[in-house]
């Protein structure tokens, strides 16, 4: 396992504060198989796809660089820090490519970078994360890539708390942004593809983890509201209807679908410091947690948590098309009633255009010649016969003060 080793808070790294990163043997954790030292603390790093002996990292510093486990611990190459990302690089992904050596990295500076690890002196492209339609620029803090929903599709999760859906193969660049979802109140630190049905995936942030479908802009399943911070999620490889959170306070979060969507089958309290990352082997039997003091947490996994039930990917797919076409009847019903909202509207609008001052005389002058008084005079008419009882009421009670001043 290879583990990176990096402190995020602004401006709370110690003096002298250690750079190392460590490949570790799993059945010898007291002693780490081969040491990484960067130019810079590693925030993110993974193995080659092709190559168990190559590993990726991004850096505190904006650089990414790859390394040789057979060639020591000082990084094989790195990017120019000139042309690097301005802030840490928050996560990467290895691409599929015939070489194997094609690599993606996104940044909170707003950018998302293609790179060769054959040439490092330049980037291969580069994206802004913008949403359609906006020149405001959003600050990457977790990627999503999965050749099984798309050689060339990715999804980038943001600090503002939205989803990017991007494709790098886009024919117009300004189009490579294809869609957005909204949902978190903060980063989205947690961005995974469900492995057996690609076109579901989890997103985690604030204190809820969310379930969407990639043709809808509203998830499927909310969790509710945990009593800490999440920090990051994703699915077990093993099961289709399992998926694992940490948070803030420490505990590791086990839901299973299959039984229950309201809350965690199982919780374990790892530490009493913050878990910032975990990772799960490929049999889904194997799940480490990083924490915020430094250490890493392995846990084995029982086998009702990797082992398949009877018809469950049956049952979660089922599960998943259900709630798929109920959030489809709901945007249909309110996107009918916006439309019906909208003609309502401008029938008002219309009505109160069309009568002009003109109508409204001949509409009065109208009904004076229905109430049998007609024209100018009509009107003139049924003014006097309103103020004559008036002016009689007003005699009167002249009259009758004049008698009392002569009693």
């Amino acid at each position: 396992a290879v583990i990176a080793y990096a402190i995020l808070a602004f401006q709370q790294q110690p003096m002298g504060m250690s750079l190392s990163s460590y490949v570790w043997d799993l059945n010898n954790p007291n002693v780490p198989e081969v040491e990484l030292l960067g130019p810079s603390q590693l925030v993110c790093a993974k193995f080659n796809v092709k190559d168990s002996n190559l590993v990726g990292a991004g850096q505190y510093n904006g650089q990414f660089a790859y390394f040789d486990t057979r060639k020591g611990s000082a990084p094989v190459d790195a990017t120019p820090i000139d042309i690097c990302h301005r802030d840490p690089v928050y996560d990467f992904a290895w691409l599929q490519s015939k070489t194997g050596s094609e690599a993606m990295t996104v940044s909170t500076d707003g950018s998302v970078l293609w790179w060769d690890i054959r040439k490092l002196s330049e980037a291969v492209e580069s994206m802004p994360l913008r949403e359609k339609g906006s020149e405001t620029l959003l600050g990457g803090v977790s990627l999503e890539y999965d050749p099984a929903a798309g050689p060339t599709k990715f999804m980038v999760g943001c600090e503002q708390g939205c989803l990017l859906s991007c494709n790098r193969k886009a024919k117009n660049p300004a189009d490579r942004v294809t869609g957005s979802y909204l949902g978190h109140t903060g980063p989205a630190y947690g961005l995974k593809r469900n492995p057996f049905f690609p076109k579901y995936f989890l997103s985690v942030g604030d204190w809820t983890v969310r379930v969407w479908n990639e043709d809808l802009k509203s998830p499927l399943l909310t969790s509710k509201h945990q009593p800490a911070y999440l920090t990051g999620g994703c699915w077990s490889p093993a099961r289709p209807g399992v998926l694992f959170t940490s948070t803030s306070d420490g505990c590791l979060s086990c839901w299973d679908l299959f039984y229950k969507h309201n809350e965690p089958s199982l919780q374990v309290q790892l530490s009493d410091q913050s878990l910032t990352s975990f990772a799960i082997q490929e049999s889904g039997a194997v799940l480490g947690c990083g924490t915020a003091d430094g250490s890493c947490h392995v846990l084995q996994l029982s086998a009702a948590l990797v082992d398949m039930a009877q018809n469950e990917k049956q049952g979660i797919n089922a599960m998943f098309e259900r709630e798929t076409l109920r959030e489809k009847n709901l945007e249909k019903a309110q996107k009918e009633a916006k439309v019906k909202a909208r003609r309502e509207a401008a029938r008002h609008a219309e009505l109160a255009d069309t009568i002009t001052e003109e109508d409204l005389a001949n509409i009065e002058k109208e009904f004076f010649k229905e109430a049998g008084l007609g024209g100018v005079e009509g009107l003139t008419a049924a003014k006097k016969a309103v103020a004559a009882p008036a002016a009689r009421t007003g005699s009167a009670t002249t009259d009758a003060h004049a008698d009392a001043d002569q009693h």
